[in-house]
């Protein structure tokens, strides 16, 4: 087949459908929440909306079709992630949240799994929210490390016909739901064999909303995404029973590394999305904009180039990321590296085109009114979570180029 970046009709139908989507429901968010003086207040605030994008289908289309949803794959996740987070970070977030929620079940839980807990988010109504509860107060970047590290924390202990979880989780999207009780499901990674080293002592575990033993901590007042919630919460004494356990016993850090390595190029395309809102302001204002001089900045050379180096970035971020999801979605070999390549490059390239775009616009660009600085805030953390560009990501390309078997062009025949 040849290379052939062409979106096919019904992937230009999803892209319409979304973009119309964003700017006429998801541009709403910013006003509805940003004045609202907690976290917890700002993230409830997004339900409506949230709800809106439920009821028009898109979580649906993100739950791959073997698993009851409309997803033809991660160039459709691509597309939406895109065009929504180019108008609005928060609802975008939490609705993929549930992808990686959700993706350990996807990835090993059995029939009867994927009927009692996937069913809910295929309904097309309400609000249901999924979250994969990983990382832990402290960091969780070494989270595998083998004793004396002391990697995963949270437990679970067999009592009778029940896992009993206990211990603390923080940064997990959506975690406490709506109202400070849980999401509608949590997918815990824990260690269930505190003696066994990491591939043979960590689980997941599939947790419904329980009835007692969640708490919210404390819900961090974080830089960006203003309206998205990413709680502290602990599980003391949670009872769930013996057939929740996601996979076989020990298969933990298998799944965990297979659930961030699936959302990676996610990550990327979020970057393309937030450099497209900031140079499509940023051009507009080039076109218009004299700053006390006769002619139109766009006009003066270092105003273009910045603006064509912007370009640029965001059209390598996209078509990296492109090419990472094709990969994955044909399982390819070198689709891990690719996807890993996109998160860093469009997760990076966007805080540095968004910081550059600010200084073609100048210091206006740091008031709230003008809309560069909400987009540098929400960008910042790209490089940081869904598996850290430097603790995590990184080193992970580094184990591939240090392996004795790696392929340099592997990434390029993907």
């Amino acid at each position: 087949m040849p290379i052939d970046f062409t979106l096919s009709d019904p992937q230009r139908r999803l892209r319409d459908s979304a973009r119309c989507f964003a700017n006429d429901v998801l541009s709403g968010v910013r006003d509805a929440s940003r004045n609202l003086p907690t976290a917890t207040e700002r993230f409830a605030a997004t339900r409506p909306f949230y709800e809106q994008a439920i009821g028009a289908g898109f979580l649906r289309r993100l739950i791959p079709q073997p698993f009851g949803g409309e997803g033809a794959g991660y160039i459709d996740m691509a597309i939406v992630a895109e065009e929504f987070y180019a108008v609005d970070v928060n609802v975008s977030l939490t609705l993929f949240a549930n992808l990686l929620g959700l993706m350990p079940l996807f990835l090993a839980g059995s029939a009867d799994q994927h009927a009692r807990f996937v069913a809910p988010f295929l309904a097309g109504v309400g609000a249901p929210l999924a979250a994969f509860a990983s990382s832990e107060p402290g960091g969780s970047a070494n989270y595998a490390a083998p004793a004396p590290a002391e990697g995963v924390r949270t437990t679970a202990r067999r009592d009778g016909n029940t896992w009993v979880l206990d211990g603390t989780k923080q940064w997990i999207s959506s975690a406490t739901g709506w109202d400070a009780g849980g999401a509608d499901l949590l997918c815990v990674v824990c260690r269930t064999d505190s003696d066994a080293p990491p591939e043979r002592g960590i689980s997941v575990i599939a947790v419904p909303r329980p009835e007692r033993g969640l708490t919210l901590i404390r819900a961090p007042e974080t830089l960006g995404h203003r309206a998205h919630l990413v709680p502290r919460f602990r599980l003391a004494q949670v009872r769930v029973p013996l057939d929740h356990l996601i996979g076989a016993p020990g298969q933990g850090k298998a799944i965990v590394d297979a659930s961030f390595g699936a959302t990676a190029a996610l990550v990327g395309l979020m970057g393309v999305g937030l450099m497209r809102a900031a140079f499509g302001f940023a051009l507009e204002f080039a076109r218009t904009q004299r700053r006390g001089g006769a002619r139109p900045i766009i006009e003066h050379q270092a105003v273009g180039y910045a603006m064509a180096d912007a370009k640029t970035a965001i059209e390598a971020a996209r078509y990296l990321g492109w090419k990472a999801c094709h990969a994955m979605d044909a399982q390819a070999p070198g689709a891990p590296e690719m996807a890993v390549h996109s998160k860093i490059l469009g997760s990076e390239s966007a805080v540095r085109v968004i910081t550059a775009l600010m200084s073609v616009v100048g210091i206006d660009s740091y008031d709230h009114e003008l809309p560069l600085a909400g987009l540098l805030q929400d960008a910042l953390v790209l490089p940081l979570f869904d598996g850290g560009n430097m603790g995590v990501r990184r080193r992970q390309l580094h184990e591939l180029l240090a392996g004795p078997d790696y392929d340099p062009m592997a990434a390029a025949d993907a």
